[in-house]
C-alpha cells in the first residue's frame, strides 16, 4: 500500500466517525459575504454546539449543512452523503423561525412535520400522542395549535423534529423563548437523544447551554470559525486563576506574587504560575503570609470565547441573550 493510499484510507475511515463534515463553505448574498470558510467536524453520536451572537453567520451554516441552500464554495458529507437532500429523512432540523398550522390539531402536527420526512401520517399522529403523553402535553393532545400556549406550541413542534427517529437532529437556536424551567427540560432531551446514540447539533447565543451540553463546539464570529474542538482545549487556553487570600498584607512573600496579580479588597488574584502552586505555597509559608484562603479556578467557556473571538463579538452574544441591542 502506498502512502497516498493510506491517507485515503485513513481519511475515509475518519469520515464514517463523522456525522457531519465541512471544509471552505463560502455564502455570500447580494454580493455581501456571509460565511467566509467554514470547516466543521462533528462526531457521531455527539452533541455538538455552534457559538455565535446573531448575524455570525450560524443560520446560514446550517442551512448549508443541511442542504437547504447551496454553498458558492467548499465541500460538505451529511451522514456520508455527498448531497444532504439524499438523507433528508435521516435528519430532523427545527428552525430559529417556529410556524405550525393553527387550525391543526396538536398530534395532527407532529404526524404531519413526520409524514414531510416520509413517516406514514397514520403512525405519525400515533407517535405523536404517545410524545406529547410523555413530556407533560396529554391533556392537549386533543388542542388546536392556537388554543396552545407558546411554550406548548414550541414543544409540539420540537417533537415533531423528533417523531420519525432521526439519526441527526439540527436544532437553530432551540433555547430562544423559553422559560427556565423549559430550556431545563430542553437539556434533558437533548442528553437523552445523544444517550441513545443520535448526533445533536445545535446553534446557541448563550454559552452557559453548550458549556453544560456539549463536547466539542465551534465559534463563529464574522463568518469565520476561529475555534473549532473540544471545550476543554477552549478553556484550557486561557491559564486558571488563583484566588489568594492572606493574613499579612505586606512583607518578603510579596515578591513571589506574579506580575500580574492584581488585589481586589482582601483577595489577590492571578494566573497560575507554569510552575505550579508548589513553590509559590513554599514561599507563603516561609515568608509567615498567613494563609487565610486560597483556591484555583479553570477557565469557563465564556472566558475562552472572548479570548477566541474577541470582546466585541462577546458583548454581542450577551446583548443577544438578553434582547438587547448591542
Amino acid at each position: 500500500m502506498d502512502m497516498a493510499t493510506g491517507e485515503f484510507q485513513a481519511s475515509t475511515e475518519n469520515s464514517r466517525n463523522l456525522a457531519i463534515e465541512a471544509h471552505g463553505l463560502v455564502k455570500r448574498f447580494d454580493g455581501t459575504l456571509a460565511v467566509d470558510g467554514v470547516d466543521i467536524a462533528v462526531p457521531a453520536g455527539a452533541i455538538y454546539g455552534i457559538l455565535g451572537p446573531n448575524g455570525a453567520g450560524k443560520t446560514t451554516s446550517l442551512r448549508m449543512l443541511l442542504g437547504i441552500i447551496d454553498p458558492d464554495a467548499g465541500y460538505r458529507r451529511v451522514l456520508g452523503a455527498e448531497n444532504p437532500q439524499d438523507v433528508a429523512r435521516l435528519i430532523g432540523y427545527l428552525p430559529e423561525e417556529r410556524g405550525l398550522y393553527p387550525a391543526m390539531k396538536a398530534y395532527e402536527a407532529i404526524g404531519f412535520m413526520g409524514a414531510l420526512r416520509g413517516l406514514p401520517l397514520d403512525v405519525g399522529r400515533e407517535r405523536g400522542k404517545e410524545l406529547m403523553e410523555a413530556h407533560g402535553l396529554g391533556h392537549a393532545v386533543d388542542k388546536q395549535i392556537r388554543q396552545l400556549s407558546k411554550g406548548m406550541a414550541q414543544t409540539v413542534q420540537l417533537l415533531g423534529t423528533l417523531v420519525h427517529e432521526p439519526k441527526l437532529v439540527v436544532f437553530d437556536e432551540p433555547f430562544s423563548g423559553l422559560d427556565a424551567i423549559n430550556q431545563g427540560k430542553l437539556e434533558g432531551l437533548i442528553r437523552g437523544l445523544a444517550d441513545k446514540g443520535t448526533t445533536v447539533i445545535f446553534s446557541t447565543h448563550v454559552i452557559a447551554h453548550a458549556e453544560r451540553l456539549c463536547e466539542n463546539i465551534a465559534i463563529i464570529a464574522g463568518g469565520k470559525v476561529p475555534y473549532a474542538g473540544s471545550v476543554e482545549e477552549a478553556r484550557d487556553r486561557i491559564p486558571a486563576q488563583v484566588r489568594l487570600e492572606t493574613r499579612k498584607r505586606e512583607g518578603r512573600w510579596r515578591t513571589a506574587l506574579p506580575a500580574e496579580t492584581r488585589q481586589v479588597g482582601d483577595f489577590f488574584h492571578f494566573p497560575l504560575p507554569e510552575s505550579g502552586i508548589e513553590p509559590l505555597l513554599k514561599a507563603l509559608i516561609e515568608g509567615e503570609a498567613g494563609i487565610l484562603s486560597l483556591s484555583i479556578e479553570r477557565a469557563g467557556l465564556h472566558d475562552a470565547f472572548v479570548a477566541i473571538a474577541g470582546e466585541a463579538a462577546a458583548r454581542d452574544m450577551v446583548a443577544d441573550a438578553e434582547g438587547k441591542p448591542a
